[in-house]
C-alpha cells in the first residue's frame, strides 16, 4: 500500500510518500524557522498563512520525488492533532480534497502516535515490547509499546516539556529561537560541572517529569550573576543540558528495566539532541539495553511518520469522513488501545 502523508501541526509543512508503512519513497519538509526566529517563537497566524503558501508545492514535490504517479497512491494520512488549529486545518483540508478528488480513502492521525512510529522507519526498528521516550517541545512522555498501535502511557511531564524548557532557557540567555539546537551546540563548548544545576527527578521510582524547577534555577543564576552570566553562557548551557539529559536517560532506562524490555527508543524533536543521544546510548549500553533512535530527519515533525501510522489505520479498515475536524489538545489515549 502506498500512502501519502501530510503534516502541518506547527511550523513545518511536510509531505511524504511511504510504501507499506516502513519504506520512505519521498519526504519533503518546508520549515518556517527563519520566519519565526525574529519573534522568539511560533506565531500561529503567520504559521497558518505560510502553510497555505507551501502545501501545494510541498505535496507536489513529494509525489514527484517518489516517482509514483498521483493516481497510484492508495490512501492519504494527515495529522489531525494536537497542534495549532489554524496550521492543522491547512493540511487536514488539503488531505480531504486530495482524497476526494482521487477517489481514495484517507485517515486522520494523532501527532504523538506518529512520533512513536517514526522509529519503524529506521533500518533497525525495535522488536516488541519496548519502551519509548517521546521528547519534544510540547511533550515529554514514556510509553511501553506492544504493537504498532498499542502504547501504554507510563509517565509524562507535570509541567514544562523538555523542549519547552530548552526554548525558555535559550531565551533567558539571549540565544534566540529555537533553543534546542543552539544550546546543544553551545553545551559542547562548556563544562557541565562548573555550574551544576539540580536534577528534577520527582520520584526516582516513577516515570513522571518536571522541568520548571531547572528553568527557575537557571533564571536565579542569571539574576545573581548579572555581570558574568554572559561570559558563562557555554557553562550554563552545559550544566542545563547535563541536568535535563541525566533525568531523561535515567527515567527511560529505569522504565526499560522495570518493564522487562531489552530495547528502548527515543523519538520526537529533542531526540535530535546530540547530548541526549550520547547519554542514552552510553548508559543503556552499560545496562545491556539496545537503543533505537531515528535519523535526524525523522526526529522533527515530518510526514513520513504520519504515513507510517496511516498505513496501519487504513490496512485495518479505518476511514475518516468529511465531517471530521482537527483538535488542538491531546486526544491520544494509548492506555485504551
Amino acid at each position: 500500500m502506498i500512502v501519502l502523508g501530510i503534516e502541518s501541526s506547527c511550523d513545518e509543512t511536510a509531505a511524504a510518500v511511504v510504501r507499506d508503512g516502513h519504506e520512505v519513497l519521498a519526504s519533503v519538509v518546508a520549515s518556517q524557522v527563519d520566519i519565526h526566529h525574529i519573534y522568539g517563537g511560533v506565531v500561529p497566524e503567520l504559521a497558518s498563512r505560510k502553510h497555505i503558501e507551501a502545501i501545494v508545492p510541498v505535496v507536489n514535490g513529494a509525489i514527484a520525488q517518489s516517482g509514483i504517479p498521483a493516481d497510484r497512491i492508495d490512501g492519504v494520512a494527515v495529522t489531525q492533532g494536537p497542534g495549532l488549529v489554524g496550521s492543522l486545518l491547512v493540511g487536514f483540508s488539503f488531505a480531504k480534497g486530495f482524497a476526494y478528488g482521487h477517489g481514495i480513502p484517507w485517515v486522520g492521525v494523532d501527532h504523538l502516535e506518529a512520533h512513536l512510529n517514526s522509529v519503524f522507519l529506521a533500518p533497525d526498528p525495535p522488536p516488541f515490547p519496548f519502551v519509548a521516550l517521546l521528547v519534544s517541545g510540547g511533550h515529554t512522555s514514556i510509553y511501553r509499546a506492544t504493537g504498532h498501535r498499542k502504547f501504554h502511557l507510563l509517565g509524562q511531564t507535570r509541567d514544562d516539556a523538555a523542549g519547552e524548557a530548552y526554548d525558555k532557557v535559550a531565551k533567558m540567555l539571549g540565544l534566540g529561537y529555537p533553543g534546542g539546537v543552539v544550546i546543544d551546540r553551545l553545551a559542547a563548548e562548556g563544562d557541565p560541572e562548573k555550574i551544576r544545576l539540580p536534577r528534577p527527578f520527582l520520584d526516582k521510582d516513577r516515570y513522571d517529569f518536571s522541568f520548571s524547577g531547572i528553568k527557575t534555577a537557571v533564571m536565579r543564576y542569571i539574576q545573581t550573576h548579572p555581570n558574568t552570566f554572559k561570559s558563562d553562557q557555554a557553562h550554563i548551557a552545559a550544566g542545563f543540558q547535563a541536568a535535563v539529559v541525566d533525568v531523561l536517560a535515567y527515567k527511560i532506562i529505569h522504565a526499560a528495566q522495570e518493564n522487562g524490555c531489552r530495547h528502548l527508543a527515543v523519538v520526537g524533536g529533542v531526540a535530535a539532541n546530540q547530548g541526549l543521544r550520547t547519554a542514552v546510548s552510553r548508559d543503556a549500553a552499560k545496562a545491556g539495553i539496545d537503543v533505537h533512535i531515528p535519523s535526524l530527519d525523522l526526529c522533527g515533525d515530518n510526514a513520513a511518520m504520519v504515513a507510517a501510522v496511516g498505513y496501519h489505520r487504513l490496512a485495518a479498515g479505518e476511514r475518516s469522513t468529511m465531517a471530521d475536524d482537527v483538535y488542538s489538545r491531546v486526544k491520544f489515549r494509548p492506555n485504551c488501545r
